[in-house]
Order: C-alpha cells, then sequence, then structure tokens
C-alpha cells in the first residue's frame, strides 16, 4: 500500500468554480480507484485548492490490482463435442478463457450440460492503471465554462494547464493531460516565491513543500488564517477604544478564501463625511465592487474603516503604499456613489414610473410600466384576501409601493451598482418622504433572494415580494418559458422559493393558499394549473432541503394537501415526531395494504358500497374496526381543527389493534359481492378519515 498524490495546476481560476471542482476531483479520484480495484471503499482522502491548482491525496492505495477469476460458461456438450472429439467451439471457447481445452469442465444446468471454465484476469499495476485512467476523470469534471489554449491539443479545461504532479509513493504515475506528463515538482505562490520549483519526495510532503513555498493549500487553514488575520487587525486598529469589529459576511470570507494562497489583512480608512451616503451604499461599493469588509463600532454602526484582505505579505512601508492604493480606489468609488444620489434625487419617484415605460421587462411582456399595473392588481387581490381574514394590511401603501417598486430601475445608482436595485427604491422613499410602511415594502421587494436570505420584515413588503414573483412565473409559463430540467434561465425556480419560504417564514402569518396564489397571477386556466403544480413541487423542495424532512414522509403529506405551506410544514413535523412508535409504522403499513387492496379491487372493476352498512358487518373483528374508527375520527377530526397534529396522529395510532385483528380474520374480497363490497367501503372510509394529515400508505416502514 502506498499514498497516492495528484495535483494539477493552472493559470488563476475564478473562485466560485474552485469548490465544486474540488469536491468533484476528490469524487472521481476515489471512485475511479474503487473501480479500478486499487482502494477499498472508505479510504481516507484530504482534497486541496487555491486559485492555482486543485489536488486530493488518497490514503492506502494498493501497488497493483488483485487477479480476479471468473467462472465462464460456454457452448453446450453437444455443441462443444462430435465423437468424442473438440469441436471449433470448444476450441474458441478455451482461448476466450486462456486455458487448454483439456482444462475444460463440465457443468449442468437448468438447460442441460455446458463447458465450463474458470479465467483469471490478471491485476495490472496501479501506476499503469492510474496513468490511463486520470486523463479522462480530468476530461469529465464539470466547468461552467471550459477553453482551448494550446493549437493541435484536443483537451479543454476551465483554465491552461501549468504542471502535473501524480505520485504512489515516491514513484511517479506518468499522467498525461494538456501536452503536460506528471512529474513530482510543483510551484509555491507566484509572486513571493516566484517560478522556483518545490521537488516533492512522497506524498505525505504536500502540504509542509507549500508551506515552505507560501502557499496553504488546505481551504478550511486559509479560511481560518482570514477570520483570526480580521479580529487581530481590527483589535489593533481600535485605539479610540470604540469597540470596532469586522461585519460578518460568511459569502466574502468564502470568496476571498478561494482568492487567495498566502492571505494577510490590513486595515484602511476613509474619511467621516461618506458616512452620510446609506450604510446599504457604502457596505455594497465596499463588498460587491472592492471585495473589502465593512468595520462596525460596539453599536452597529459602520465606521470610517475597510479591511482588505491581501494575496501576500509585505513590510510596513509596503503596507502602506498598498493602504494608499486601497483608500484612493474607494474614495473614487464613494465619489461616485454620492454624486448619483445627489443626481438622482433630482427627479422623484412618482415621475420616473412614467420613464418605466421605456424600460423592457420581457419582449413579449412588456415594459417594466405593464409590469408594474399588474404587479399592482395581483398585490391588491392578495390584500383583499389577507384582510378579509383578519390579517391588518395598509393596503394604501402596499399599492403606492407596488407602483413605486421599480422606479429606480430608472435611477443613475441602481444603473452603476446593480446590487442595490430596489434597496436604493426603499432609501429614496424614505427620502422623498413617503411612509416607513412604502419605503420597507420596496426595500424588501426582491426578498429572499435565496433559501439562506430572510423574508420581508412586515406584511406590505411581504405581499409585493409575492405579487412581484407571481406574476414573473405567470408570465414566463404564459409564454411557454418554464424551467426544464437544469435550464432556468428566468429563475423561475428562485422565485417560487421566495414565495414558499414567505408564507412559511413571515412574523405575521398570511394566510394564503398556493392555489390563490396562482390563480391571481393569470386567467389562464391552463397557466394555473402548471402554476400549481411548480408551486407544489417547490413547496416539496423546501420542506427536504429546508426543512430536512424525510422523502416518504414529505411525499405523504403533500398527498393529503400542497397549498396551504404553514400547515403542510406543521404535519411533517408532527408525522415525523410519531413515526418512531411502533403502533404507528404498524397502522402506516396497515393502511399501505388498505391502498393497495383498493387499488386491485378498481383494476378487476370490483365496486365498493357507497357507504357502510352496519347489518352487513359478519365479523366481530369488522365489527369493532368500524366502532373504533368512528370513535376516532371524531377526536382526530376536532384535534385537527385545531392544528394539533401530533396528539391526533397519536389517536391514529391507537388503531392497530383493531387493524391487526381485522386483517388477520377478515378475508375483504370475499365471495358475497354485497359482503365484499361492504368491507371495501369500510376500509375507503379508514383511510378517508384518517389521511387528512398525511398519506400514510407512502410512508416507508422497515421490513
Amino acid at each position: 500500500m502506498a499514498d497516492f498524490l495528484f495535483e494539477i495546476g493552472l493559470e488563476e481560476v475564478p473562485a466560485r468554480m474552485i469548490a465544486g471542482a474540488q469536491m468533484e476531483l476528490e469524487q472521481r479520484v476515489v471512485k475511479m480507484l474503487e473501480r479500478e480495484r486499487l482502494v477499498r471503499s472508505g479510504a481516507v482522502t484530504k482534497s486541496f485548492a487555491t486559485p492555482r491548482r486543485l489536488a486530493v491525496r488518497v490514503e492506502g492505495v494498493a501497488e497493483r490490482q488483485e487477479d480476479v477469476a471468473e467462472e465462464l460458461v460456454g457452448p453446450s456438450v453437444k455443441v462443444a463435442y462430435k465423437d468424442g472429439v473438440a469441436t471449433a467451439a470448444a476450441v474458441a471457447f478455451a482461448k476466450k478463457a486462456g486455458v487448454d481445452v483439456g482444462e475444460l469442465k463440465t457443468i449442468t444446468n437448468a438447460k442441460g450440460e455446458y463447458l465450463a471454465a474458470t479465467s483469471v484476469k490478471a491485476g495490472r499495476g496501479a501506476v499503469e492503471v492510474i496513468a490511463a485512467e486520470m486523463p479522462k476523470e480530468l476530461a469529465g469534471i464539470y466547468w461552467a465554462k471550459n477553453m482551448y489554449w494550446r493549437a493541435g491539443r484536443p483537451e479543454r479545461f476551465v483554465r491552461p494547464v501549468r504542471w502535473i504532479v501524480a505520485m504512489l509513493g515516491s514513484e511517479t504515475v506518468p499522467v498525461e493531460f494538456g501536452g503536460y506528463v506528471a512529474g513530482t515538482v510543483t510551484y509555491g505562490h507566484r509572486v513571493l516565491f516566484g517560478e522556483q520549483e518545490i521537488s516533492l519526495k512522497a506524498p505525505g510532503d504536500y502540504e509542509d513543500a507549500l508551506l515552505g513555498g507560501f502557499v496553504i493549500a488546505e481551504v478550511e487553514a486559509r479560511r481560518q488564517r482570514i477570520r483570526k488575520a480580521l479580529d487581530k487587525v481590527t483589535r489593533a486598529g481600535d485605539s479610540g477604544g470604540s469597540g470596532l469589529r469586522w461585519r460578518e459576511d460568511h459569502e466574502l470570507v468564502d470568496k476571498l478564501t478561494q482568492l487567495t494562497e498566502w492571505p494577510s489583512v490590513l486595515l484602511g480608512g476613509f474619511e467621516k463625511e461618506y458616512l452620510a451616503l446609506p450604510k446599504e451604499v457604502l457596505v455594497t461599493v465596499m463588498r460587491d465592487h472592492q471585495n473589502y469588509f465593512a468595520v462596525e463600532d460596539k453599536d452597529g454602526k459602520l465606521a470610517p474603516h475597510f479591511l482588505a484582505v491581501l494575496n501576500t505579505e509585505a513590510d510596513e512601508a509596503g503596507i502602506a503604499v498598498i493602504r494608499h492604493g486601497n483608500e484612493r480606489v474607494l474614495r473614487a468609488r464613494f465619489n461616485d456613489a454620492r454624486f448619483f444620489w445627489e443626481f438622482d434625487q433630482r427627479v422623484s419617484l412618482m415621475d420616473r414610473v412614467a420613464l418605466l415605460e421605456n424600460v423592457t421587462f420581457q419582449k413579449d411582456l412588456g415594459s417594466y410600466f405593464a409590469k408594474t399595473e399588474r404587479v399592482r392588481k395581483i398585490a391588491s387581490g392578495l390584500a383583499g384576501l389577507v384582510a378579509a381574514r383578519g390579517v391588518a394590511v395598509d393596503a394604501v401603501s402596499l399599492d403606492t409601493a407596488a407602483l413605486l417598486a421599480k422606479a429606480d430601475l430608472t435611477a443613475e445608482l441602481v444603473k452603476e451598482f446593480t446590487e442595490l436595485q430596489g434597496v436604493v427604491g426603499g432609501l429614496y422613499a424614505r427620502a422623498q418622504g413617503f411612509s416607513a410602511a412604502v419605503g420597507d415594502a420596496i426595500y424588501d421587494q426582491y426578498l429572499p433572494a435565496s433559501m439562506e436570505d430572510g423574508v420581508p420584515k412586515k406584511v406590505e413588503g411581504a405581499l409585493l415580494a409575492i405579487a412581484d414573483k407571481v406574476d414573473t412565473i405567470a408570465g414566463m409559463f404564459g409564454l411557454g418559458l418554464e424551467p426544464t430540467g437544469s435550464k432556468d434561465p428566468f429563475a423561475l425556480r428562485r422565485a417560487a422559493n421566495g414565495i414558499v419560504k414567505i408564507l412559511a417564514e413571515t412574523t405575521v402569518e398570511l394566510p394564503l393558499s398556493l392555489d390563490e396564489i396562482a390563480a391571481l397571477g393569470t386567467e389562464d386556466a391552463a397557466v394555473v394549473a402548471k402554476t400549481r403544480g411548480f408551486y407544489a413541487e417547490r413547496l416539496e423542495f423546501y420542506l427536504r432541503e429546508v426543512c430536512g424532512q424525510a422523502y416518504d414522509i414529505v411525499k405523504a403529506v403533500l398527498a393529503a394537501g400542497a397549498s396551504d405551506v404553514r400547515d403542510a410544514v406543521a404535519r411533517a413535523e408532527a408525522v415525523t415526531a410519531v413515526r418512531g412508535s411502533e403502533d404507528f409504522a404498524a397502522v402506516s403499513a396497515a393502511f399501505k395494504r388498505m391502498k393497495n387492496i383498493l387499488a386491485q379491487a378498481r383494476e378487476k372493476e370490483l365496486a365498493a358500497a357507497p357507504g357502510v352498512d352496519a347489518g352487513l358487518l359478519t365479523e366481530p373483528t369488522e365489527k369493532a374496526l368500524a366502532e373504533k374508527s368512528a370513535e376516532l375520527a371524531e377526536k382526530v377530526s376536532a384535534l385537527r381543527g385545531k392544528k394539533s397534529y401530533t396528539a391526533a396522529l397519536e389517536q391514529i395510532a391507537t388503531l392497530r389493534p383493531q387493524v391487526d385483528a381485522f386483517f388477520e380474520a377478515v378475508m375483504v374480497m370475499a365471495p358475497d359481492v354485497a359482503v365484499r363490497a361492504n368491507r371495501l367501503a369500510l376500509l375507503e372510509k379508514v383511510l378517508g378519515d384518517f389521511s387528512g394529515i398525511a398519506d400514510f400508505s407512502e410512508i416507508v416502514v422497515s421490513g
């Protein structure tokens, strides 16, 4: 056994692509080694990635494949021998098996007597196998964009290859890709170490050798180095004792981890006068345009400082030069933002609405002005529904927010900083004297942009966000532009996910069903039907991926209703809470049996009676099931009305003795037509009475 190390060196890879490729390379290498019988399942592995390299190390790789014995069955004895002499068929089979004809044996199977042989396939050396297979695995890695970089070479990759390392123990594996043959030489930091070679003696030397070349190969180690440096530099810069802290930003930390090989941090500053701009503008400029972290004081207010993560280290003089350059660039960006902010105030949001006639939303759906009118109508419908159900909503503010929601698309600040779409509109609304309800709704209209985002804080913002997303989904579905497979160019899944998340997580519960929301988006019945199914799919996604519910529980819950989001979440949680009990598992299995019996009866066109006739219940166990289920049905119905789903499920589980006894003693498909129809009706009633929370037949029961 020996450790295997593979590294591919590249020109700088975009940060967003590195994590996925690192994981895929590790998976591909391990699967290849397992497939080729060079490593056992569960091998210890470690992967590495920087902007200039992807690498993986696998422990305990065999130096060669084990020989494999295979039993081969050949022609029948009648065909293989004629007058006791081997025929061409027998000779050919012996050649295929790699044995002499005399070594062939005879076996007897269901078809008769046949020739057989044991063929031994000799294992190949690991170096030979890996050299042949690794190029295929590299070529199979998914990249959002690939490129050719050398004339006459067929390989495509995310960036040009610059070196390859492949070692099995101390032995070089001659993997060839992109015009390079693997060796044992890697390279350190492009600036701090230059083009000096780093020779590796063994796979275990990899991390320490790269540290000597100013490269931290392990991603998590770089991430922690950045976080610790941010803490340290911020504390060192807090000379005034104002409790400075860097603004937590996991995404930016991850991005900078993938942009650096030897990260360090510097603290810079800017003039306090820029703090007069909204913090959203300042943070966006620092974060999205410069990859800087904002700095806050102990009260959470922005301080006139920023933190920059560098991919180098320098002495004090060098840091001073770098700091000055970063401050100069940031000052210019802030000046642009201040100019656009002041310039935009010359035209009110209300006057900008008419300008939306000249901004296209989608060529077949018209301008953003047309979208605004549609959203206003949908928002009004939503407001009417929730108000009728006792939820307080400021309908006037909601309509004003819907009217002004897209006006900031004509603002210069949004044109310069597109990330601030909606946010700028909310800030402008507040600055121009509109109510807080209007400003907040506009500000939150695009929430949530992902499942990690929060939802709008107030009812008006939530309804505006839903209305905007509903209009987009209905419009695109109406044009036949719904998502297909992995393709979703208009981010409709994200929009529908947002609607589901809002309905599930707003502080004030919005009594809206997905069916009602689908109906408000369009009057086309076919489109309504499609969007209903689409929303149901997104609810399934939310329950599985966000709530972490098991697949069978999600399926069972949605089979009993997929329109009320909060209700579906509550039902799923209740089923999860009780599924571990033996009684519930037994009842679930029985319900599956009932459903199967009824399905088989329908296939045979055996109809159930319209109702259960007590006079036809001849067996004591079926009488007991009918009586107990009727008694429980009232209790369960009352508990369901209160949404006490866990208690209702616990009551259903108490039906187990009667269900078990029924199936042990009663033959449902009785010869007597009336008795059979009555028993089928009893099963239908039991299923109907107790399947309102979930279709228990969908629950997977062990055994």
